[in-house]
């Protein structure tokens, strides 16, 4: 027998065992599919009834890439995204033809003026100049991967002028100075993964001007990796400044305070995506976080509602105080705002008690979150551009503005929304999901289930190998350096020197029919008092 034969015939009996296998695995399914108890459509459509599982597990993905359009996906659209991913790898963020924003729909616009600011009349610090790496594309084409160049690239840092440097705890006896108005909001170790807040830090670190708040998870040595200024975060379950029945430990406060990177304290109310106490799965809770967290190992940990220390505003500037008091360093809050009555009786409080936070983190609806609930992130508390404009109103109202500085979070991730956010009364914004994108995220939803595919959203170690720290910390702080280029270049299109001077004369809003408003409009209908002090509106 020649060797053609022989090949002829080794192929014909591979193909009758392969019939033969999914003869045996068809009936074997058959079987099972039949006498299975849980899924009508596999009684009455045996086997042929998987491919609907299958393509229903598959279908966030066949959205996401092929069948929703560049603005149609949640939380952020294809070209949102996008637009994060090249601002961090390039460093860029040119567009050509046209924006694909629709005009048609309701919407705030930046006021420009006739006479915009030149780049040399521009109040930045033009001494500060940071260097990075980039890539740089050279080929694009279809089939195979494009080609890039990695390089070193060096930049202003596009930091506010010294004059302009925002003090947060001015009466303090360690204020905490900033000069940039953008930073990474609130993401805990467990939450995030050891290489992911890493990348973040040192990333973060080499951009400068900016800090990194820990979330309520406590303070790791990976927050502290990148040399960064830090907001450490303090919520429910007081994670990091407890101890092991859970109560409040003021000795170790203090000495998380001795930290020269710890510029400042937050005691968090809440978190927009969910206006209740934290989450993080068992399987998330490694020995180190729980050594950390001061919680059992590979236990899931559900922090309460409220802090048990106190009930009412009054109690709640008490708790304050004390930690300011016994630190010395700035102390704000982080709340989610109901309505007009929230904002009106924290202003009020202010006033009347003349004491309060140093720094107030107004958290919108639309913010993520690493685990919650569909009805709280969906319904509960309102979004960034409805709370934002209450508290700066009632704080004016109360003539306590000026002590308190706001920062604003929600889905700010461009400078356009920083702007208008800085317009409607934040002195300073932060972001969490952009700077999440800058290390890899690549938004597949799984941040509560510690499968994250790219080693971002998850501490296990075999996953974590994907993110590579040395490069992403690059993307960090490209993406924060041309965030803050964008927010000048926006700034002199309004005609101001610095970002510092946004105010609510610099947005408009225009509504479905084509009228325009002035936000002073759109603050009286959303609070008109009585003679009683109620809102009708």
């Amino acid at each position: 027998m020649d060797v053609a034969s022989i090949l002829i015939v080794i192929g014909f009996v591979v193909i009758v065992l392969i019939v033969l296998i999914l003869l045996v695995a068809g009936i074997r399914l058959l079987k099972e599919d039949r006498t299975q108890r849980q899924h009508p459509v596999l009684r009455n459509y045996p086997v042929l009834g998987r491919v609907r599982y299958f393509l229903e597990k598959v279908g966030p993905e066949l959205r996401q890439y092929l069948f929703n359009n560049d603005r149609e996906g949640k939380p952020f659209s294809r070209n949102e995204y996008a637009h994060i991913v090249k601002k961090a790898k390039y460093k860029r963020d040119v567009m050509g033809f046209g924006s694909q924003r629709d005009f048609e729909e309701a919407g705030y616009y930046v006021r420009n003026s006739m006479f915009p600011k030149l780049t040399e009349e521009l109040k930045i610090d033009r001494d500060v100049k940071q260097t990075t790496g980039r890539y740089l594309l050279i080929k694009d084409p279809l089939f195979t991967q494009r080609k890039e160049e990695w390089e070193q690239d060096e930049s202003p840092a596009y930091l506010l002028d010294e004059e302009d440097t925002i003090v947060i705890g001015k009466d303090c006896r360690y204020p905490f100075k900033v000069r940039g108005q953008i930073g990474m909001s609130a993401m805990s170790y467990g939450s995030l993964g050891d290489r992911a807040i890493t990348a973040l830090s040192e990333g973060l670190g080499i951009a400068k001007g900016t800090w990194m708040n820990t979330g309520e998870g406590g303070l790791s040595d990976y927050h502290l990796k990148g040399g960064c200024d830090l907001i450490m975060q303090i919520g429910p379950g007081m994670f990091g400044v407890r101890d092991r029945e859970g109560n409040f430990n003021w000795d170790e406060l203090l000495e998380k305070s001795k930290i020269p990177q710890l510029k400042a304290f937050e005691v968090k109310l809440a978190q927009g995506a969910k206006t209740r106490g934290g989450h993080v799965d068992g399987e998330k809770v490694n020995e180190e976080i729980a050594r950390i967290r001061m919680v059992e190992p590979y236990e899931s940990i559900d922090s309460p509602n409220r802090f048990p220390e106190f009930d009412d505003i009054p109690s709640l500037f008490e708790f304050i105080g004390k930690i300011r008091e016994h630190t010395g360093k700035p102390i704000g809050m982080k709340i989610v705002v109901g309505s007009h009555f929230e904002a009106e009786e924290l202003a009020k409080n202010i006033k009347e008690l003349d004491t309060g936070p140093d720094f107030i983190t107004i958290d919108g609806s639309e913010g993520g979150t690493g685990a919650s609930y569909q009805e709280l992130a969906d319904s509960v508390g309102l979004p960034i551009r409805s709370a934002l404009p209450l508290v700066d109103y009632e704080l004016k109202k109360y003539g306590v503005r000026d002590k308190v500085k706001i920062f604003a979070s929600g889905k700010l991730f461009s400078p356009d929304r920083v702007a208008i956010a800085l317009s409607m009364g934040a002195d300073l914004v932060n972001i969490a999901r952009g700077f999440m994108i800058t290390v890899g995220c690549i938004q597949t939803l799984k941040c509560h289930s510690n499968a994250c595919p790219v080693g971002v959203a998850t501490t296990d170690p075999d996953l974590q190998k994907a993110l590579v720290v040395d490069e992403k910390k690059y993307r960090t702080a490209n993406y924060l350096i041309t965030m803050r280029k964008g927010l000048f270049r926006i700034g002199a299109a309004a005609g101001l020197e610095s970002p510092i001077h946004f105010s609510k004369e610099n947005i408009v809003y225009k509504d479905d029919k084509g009228k325009t408003w002035a936000l002073d409009d759109i603050y009286e209908s959303m609070v008109q008092h009585d003679g009683k002090g109620s809102a009708n509106a």
